[in-house]
């Protein structure tokens, strides 16, 4: 009768570790890409400067992550005891580090060469990995050998919860067709739907290493809890760092503290430019239903047939192809 009562999340937080292989529907394969970020213009959606730079401000902000993905996959690569996942690991590390230097490529080819400085945002994000409260030790306290591996699978729950937002952000990208209908700059949206056709592709990676490794649903709610307004503050702070520096907003910020941010959010999402905000909470919280998996989410045969015709994917494939 007890056990009964019990809530269903919370009996799956006992079995959660029962399934601790790979889930992926097909195998991984990093890609190399080329992108020309010749006479891409600033506002790369026309007449929406703001939603530009919301999206423009991933190149700031995503390799700062994916570079951390790669280092803390790496440290637990040797703790994974199922041959086909330690697979996937190394190859979602591969396909991880090519987004981290193609949105490097744009950040310094494309804002660079509209006068954007973007390294002092860089910096202070970076630091929140490398030395802060993201960091293999904490604010410079080493831990001792048990809690540094709690402390590692901890936040590879927090790349799991990261992973579910890049699935469902991405398969936003790949259908949203209002850009095109404006004459959005087809390089712009190459280079983000390429990267989000892969996010779909390996988007169960993250979340069975998690779950191979320990991890327990009632934990995924903490993480959950870590990642939503950590995520949208430190998102706002980019996407005010380029409006503060672009003309046509007259040195007026658009941070996570002004309702400016949340306005032009609201009205850009209106507009179909932007995924809603309601859209983003609600998609997030998907990920904290008993028995989430993540092959569920999107299609893999549509990122795949996204990536057949990605110009970026053949230039890159005619300078050297695959790894």
């Amino acid at each position: 009768m007890a056990c009964h009562l019990l809530p269903q999340a919370l009996l799956e937080s006992f079995a959660m570790n029962a399934a601790t292989g790979s889930t992926s529907p097909t195998h991984l394969a990093p890609r190399k890409v080329q992108f020309d970020w010749t006479d891409v213009p600033l506002h790369w959606i026309p007449d929406q400067p703001f939603a530009s730079h919301f999206l423009s401000q991933l190149h700031m902000m995503l390799p700062i992550g994916e570079f951390w993905f790669c280092k803390l996959f790496n440290q637990a690569l040797p703790l994974v005891r199922d041959p086909r996942l330690a697979e996937d690991v190394k190859a979602f590390i591969r396909q991880e580090a090519v987004h981290a230097r193609s949105h490097q490529g744009a950040s310094k080819h494309y804002l660079g060469a509209h006068g954007i400085e973007t390294q002092s945002y860089i910096d202070r994000v970076n630091w929140l990995f490398q030395e802060g409260p993201l960091s293999d030790e904490p604010y410079g306290k080493p831990l001792p050998k048990w809690l540094a591996r709690q402390w590692l699978i901890f936040r590879l729950g927090i790349i799991a919860n990261i992973e579910h937002t890049t699935c469902t952000v991405g398969q936003y990208i790949l259908r949203n067709q209002r850009w095109d209908e404006v004459g959005a700059d087809e390089t712009v949206l190459d280079i983000l739907r390429w990267h989000c056709a892969e996010e779909v592709e390996h988007r169960c990676v993250a979340f069975d290493l998690y779950r191979h490794l320990g991890g327990h649903y009632a934990t995924r709610w903490v993480q959950k809890l870590v990642w939503i307004p950590w995520f949208l503050y430190v998102y706002a702070k980019g996407v005010d760092h380029i409006v503060r520096q672009d003309p046509v907003f007259k040195g007026r910020g658009a941070g996570p503290f002004s309702l400016s941010f949340w306005r032009q959010w609201h009205r850009a999402a209106k507009a179909g430019f932007l995924p809603g905000i309601g859209w983003f909470l609600k998609e997030e919280l998907r990920y904290l239903k008993p028995g989430y998996e993540p092959v569920h989410e999107a299609d893999t045969a549509e990122a795949l047939a996204y990536m057949a015709h990605s110009e970026g994917v053949r230039a890159g494939a005619a300078a050297g192809g695959r790894w």
